[in-house]
């Protein structure tokens, strides 16, 4: 298969010059957590910005100096398995797609690749062999701010609850933390006594430093207060294909698997099920 039989063309996309505060209410009407970045005017790519690129760098207001400006692009006549080494190697789920003039035509995810390849290609082993068994998981009483943290220490997109009895109870995403939090300002007050020339009578001088931060705030909500909870899981023996058609039917890219007894072992996202093309 080429990326043309599951690349998207309706591509949602942001331009610079532009702020954050447009990209952030694009993102948001469309549901989208990345989006492609074209030069004004054109359709020209010249960059890619996620959601994590606003999160880390809560300072910086201008498209332009949020977004990735070294991008990994693919053409619609590229072979999927192809794209699929791209997103590996690279560690990235999305990809844009240009053509011969580096004007943007489309954009095809893992998802894509999942839900319009894998998912009809009756692979049958067992997810098993691809998941993560280093899993973001936190107890589900933990406050949001702690729980985000976990989420970005394990460098990944989705964080689980855990009860007492150890047992799954729901699950976050980015987008999930993003809805219950906001961007705030704070200022903060530095000062400093600079001793003048002179003797030992002289007077000082005081020098003050304000500095403006902007930082993510959280709502006091715990985990399980807006935690998904109705949560689909595979298990260790859940067929690829099978695992994909769940992911297709619910629109999600990862499922928490469940060993024999119903104990969380591991993750398995789009990401990880694009490897079985390799």
């Amino acid at each position: 298969m080429k990326v043309k039989d599951v690349a998207s063309t309706d591509v949602i996309h942001v331009t610079v010059p532009g702020s954050r505060e447009d990209a952030l209410r694009i993102m948001k009407k469309e549901d989208v957590s990345v989006v492609p970045v074209i030069k004004n005017d054109t359709n020209k790519l010249v960059g890619i910005l996620t959601r994590s690129d606003m999160i880390t760098n809560p300072d910086e207001e201008q498209i332009a100096m949020l977004m990735t400006r070294d991008l990994i692009t693919a053409k619609m006549d590229d072979d999927l398995k192809t794209v699929a080494e791209k997103m590996v190697e690279n560690n990235i789920r999305r990809i844009p797609v240009v053509d011969d003039n580096d004007e943007l035509v489309g954009i095809v995810t893992s998802f894509d690749i999942v839900a319009l390849a894998i998912a009809d290609m009756g692979i049958k082993e067992p997810v098993e062999d691809y998941m993560i068994k280093t899993i973001p998981a936190t107890w589900d009483e933990t406050p949001l701010n702690v729980a985000f943290e976990v989420m970005k220490f394990f460098g990944l997109k989705s964080v689980i609850g855990l009860n007492s009895n150890n047992r799954m109870t729901g699950i976050l995403t980015e987008t999930d933390f993003i809805a219950e939090s906001e961007i705030i300002s704070e200022r903060t007050e530095h000062s400093s006594s600079v001793g003048t020339e002179g003797d030992k009578w002289s007077w000082d001088s005081t020098s003050v430093l304000y500095i403006e931060k902007n930082h993510l705030k959280f709502t006091d909500k715990v985990f399980k207060d807006v935690a998904i909870k109705d949560v689909v899981t595979a298990n260790t023996k859940t067929k690829v294909s099978v695992c994909a058609e769940k992911m297709r039917s619910l629109d999600v890219e990862q499922l928490p698997v469940l060993g024999i007894e119903g104990e969380l072992v591991g993750l398995v996202r789009a990401s990880d099920l694009i490897k079985t093309l390799l």
